[in-house]
């Protein structure tokens, strides 16, 4: 588990540290919007797509990235009141902004590799992501809390087994894994889902990286959004 303290500074959290890295980021960001064309997104969701592009200098997300219609309120309200996020691999943890997650205190969870976990999933036959998912849920993270999946299927197909069966409900579900073996399935079932707002990516693409970007997207307009109130 990871906890930050908070930062009252919104201008600091929010931009690079150097006037340089801002120019550049601000620079990459317009390129985007030139060159990614026509979209079909919201203007809410859009920056979260278009940060997800800057990442990857992929702009085949526009159009693979998909809405559930109250994901971007549920994820800026839950990232204002301080919900965890409980995500599939540490990657994500540690590639998020401490000082933006600390503007809200904001604590990451992941249980990947933790010893009852591994130990939990040899006795059960199943992987260490279904264990670690089920270890947060016993942990009260998951209900409120973001979930924050980009690696593996069986954490998101775990998550919704558990909201459908145990009636637990997170905030939102970042649905993003990717692979060949039920990377693209774990995220139609999730797209099916209708009683938790989601963001997913079709099809096989995915990755840690994308998690980050779309969280960091929510912080940014989530203190936009504070900042304006």
């Amino acid at each position: 588990m990871t906890v930050v303290k908070a930062s009252n500074n919104a201008n600091d959290v929010m931009e690079q540290i150097t006037s340089a890295g801002r120019q550049i980021e601000h620079a990459s960001f317009d390129v985007v919007d030139q060159e990614a064309g026509a979209h079909n997104y919201t203007a809410d969701q859009w920056p979260l797509v278009r940060r997800m592009i800057h990442a990857t200098a992929d702009f085949e997300f526009n159009g693979l990235a998909q809405f559930h219609p109250e994901a971007i309120a549920a994820g800026i309200t839950a990232m204002i009141a301080g919900k965890p996020v409980v995500a599939d691999v540490e990657m994500i943890c540690v590639g998020l902004s401490k000082p933006r997650l600390a503007h809200f205190s904001i604590s990451t969870h992941q249980f990947i590799s933790d010893d009852d976990v591994i130990e939990k999933a040899k006795e059960q036959g199943t992987t260490r992501a279904v264990q670690a998912m089920r270890k947060a849920a016993q942990q009260g993270l998951l209900e409120g809390g973001i979930v924050a999946v980009g690696n593996a299927p069986t954490a998101l197909l775990e998550v919704i087994r558990i909201i459908k069966d145990e009636g637990i409900k997170p905030a939102l579900i970042i649905g993003m894994p990717v692979g060949f073996v039920s990377a693209a399935e774990s995220k139609e079932a999730l797209s099916a889902l209708t009683e938790v707002p989601w963001i997913i990516t079709q099809g096989r693409k995915g990755g840690t990286t994308l998690v980050v970007s779309a969280i960091h997207a929510l912080l940014s307009e989530a203190i936009h959004r504070e900042d304006n109130a």
